[in-house]
């Protein structure tokens, strides 16, 4: 019996610890690689057409289930396509893996240019070191272990993406086992100290809150979190980059603060907050820029990043999962009496969609989606950057995967095919008509995986939120794209639609076919914007200015 190759050892310390699949693009320098990966059978393998849709596909699958996103490909222009999907994942803590083939010793050491090499054989390496929190170049079978456990392992302790080098010559070489690496040691005395202060300022306050962000889902709290809450009888809102957050538990969030932009009783309570609570709340311009009243962060307690601040104490190793376990510790259940006089608020309810011959309006798409779900029950939602992520604030209460801090176009496509591989659920997808330019023909792949997404196309012939900023541009012009007549021929069924019947219509027939994607180019009219994105708009222009 032969012994275990590198590549074998590597691929059981990412299943460990996560990862369910592996999304890539073979080349020449990742062809051993490749070979292993599917030789071994540890890992299903899904190809795609073009590396930026294999990094989207593995951000959302660490997104959606938790654990580790795997994105496979070849040295220089193979990964190099895939950079910026990474420093996406970096700016949301998204622990996706990267996987590099590289050359062999013995060319590095030819004296010959290599081909996709840039400027040196290392600058891919230092590029890749500025946007992950960790990398290993696995030349060496005797030290790949440790260096593969330290690295994997800080993917999921950061939340962030880490970078992982394979010359060509390593992946078929005998390797011993990962380690299993113990957990980091938390100072109990400092841990114990944050919770009984934390509860304390939360016991004392007359308006607190709980405003819940993205690092609630990358380490998997959201039910201990949503049970949290309710010991505490705490109100509970999303940031924007958290909207989706807690949408299972037993009392849904109120909404998620948008500032200027959002629901006015969930932004004066915010804003009104003598005691605000983020978990794992990004404090960026996405979240917080549009605030009607500037929130001082002095009356706030942050727990991001292994830390939390509360005023001007900071405990610097705090992990928020322990932080959590510590304060349901503090808590017990039986306590927890006040909670059903907490809710000061109703969640909003979004309007019902006339079924009528008028034009679709961006408010019209959100009200179909509710009316399918309140006949079918929840799907996941996969989104992109525009006017389709603002629209989807008015989605009632689902799971959503969208780059809402980075805004990288052309995401929600392939993430759809990542979310659906990963979980088994067929996903909807709001897409812009120019981020479905970019990404939206990796749809061409979805049968032959056996992936069958709901897409819609807000089709308004232009990067309309960039518009709505400069509407004289005559650069955010994009032409009208018949987006349904290209479906048949990457395999799926596609339709225009122009009325709220026609949408309407359309969205059950594509929730009752299976088996192939459904698309629908959703015709909007040019100046047709979300009155989310115009309020959020007309708030930005209106804090923008000096003075």
């Amino acid at each position: 019996m032969s012994s275990p190759t590198l590549a074998e050892r590597l691929l059981q310390a990412l299943k460990a610890r996560g990862a369910t699949e592996i999304f890539g693009i073979p080349g020449d320098f990742a062809l051993p690689l490749f070979r292993e990966i599917e030789r071994s059978a540890l890992l299903p393998l899904y190809t795609l057409s073009h590396e930026p849709g294999v990094g989207f596909a593995a951000d959302a699958c660490a997104r959606f289930r938790g654990g580790l996103g795997v994105a496979a490909v070849t040295y220089g222009a193979g990964a190099f396509n895939l950079l910026n999907t990474v420093a996406g994942a970096y700016a949301e803590r998204v622990p996706m893996v990267v996987l590099s083939g590289a050359p062999a010793a013995h060319e590095a050491a030819s004296g010959y240019l290599l081909h996709h090499q840039v400027k040196t054989l290392d600058s891919q390496w230092r590029v890749f070191r500025e946007v992950t929190v960790d990398a290993a170049r696995l030349d060496d079978p005797r030290r790949a272990p440790q260096d593969i456990a330290r690295v994997l392992d800080a993917a999921l302790r950061a939340a962030r993406p880490v970078y992982i080098e394979i010359p060509r010559d390593m992946p078929g070489r005998p390797c011993d086992e990962v380690p299993v690496t113990p957990p980091e040691p938390i100072d109990a005395q400092a841990l114990a100290a944050c919770a009984d202060e934390l509860l304390q300022r939360l016991r004392k306050a007359t308006r607190p809150l709980l405003m819940v962000g993205v690092e609630v889902r990358r380490y998997g709290l959201e039910a201990k979190v949503a049970e949290l809450a309710r010991r505490l009888a705490l109100p509970v809102v999303t940031s924007f980059m958290g909207r989706g957050l807690l949408s299972d538990a037993a009392t849904p969030p109120l909404g998620t603060y948008l500032g200027l932009a959002g629901d006015p009783a969930i932004s004066a309570q915010v804003e009104g907050s003598d005691a605000l609570l983020l978990l794992g709340v990004i404090v960026s311009d996405t979240n917080f820029a549009v605030s009607a009243k500037r929130i001082d962060l002095r009356q706030a307690i942050q727990a991001l990043e292994g830390r939390v601040v509360m005023g001007y104490h900071v405990y610097p190793a705090v992990p928020i999962d322990a932080l959590i376990d510590a304060l349901l510790d503090r808590v017990p259940a039986r306590e927890a009496g006040a909670a059903a006089a907490a809710p000061a608020l109703a969640a909003p309810q979004a309007a019902a969609l006339p079924v009528d011959d008028s034009p679709v309006a961006p408010t019209d798409i959100a009200a179909a989606i509710n009316a399918l779900m309140q006949r079918h029950g929840p799907l996941p939602l996969a989104c992109d950057v525009g006017d389709c992520l603002f629209t989807a604030m008015d989605i009632h209460p689902a799971p959503l995967i969208a780059p809402g801090y980075y805004a990288g176009m052309g995401y929600a496509v392939p993430a759809a095919l990542g979310l659906q591989a990963c979980s088994g659920q067929r996903p909807i997808v709001l897409v812009g008509d120019g981020a479905f330019q970019m990404t939206g023909w990796e749809l061409g792949n979805a049968r032959r995986h056996g992936w069958d997404p709901i897409v819609l196309i807000l089709n308004n012939a232009s990067w309309q939120m960039l518009r709505a900023f400069e509407p004289e541009g005559g650069y955010n012009d994009l032409g009208t794209w018949d987006f349904a007549s290209m479906a048949a021929g990457m395999g799926g069924d596609g339709c225009v639609v122009h009325t709220r019947a026609e949408l309407h219509a359309a969205l059950e027939r594509a929730f009752a076919t299976r088996g192939s994607f459904q698309l629908l180019d959703i015709r909007l009219a040019a100046d047709a914007l979300s009155p989310t994105l115009a309020r959020f708009v007309t708030a930005v222009k209106r804090l923008s200015v000096p003075g």
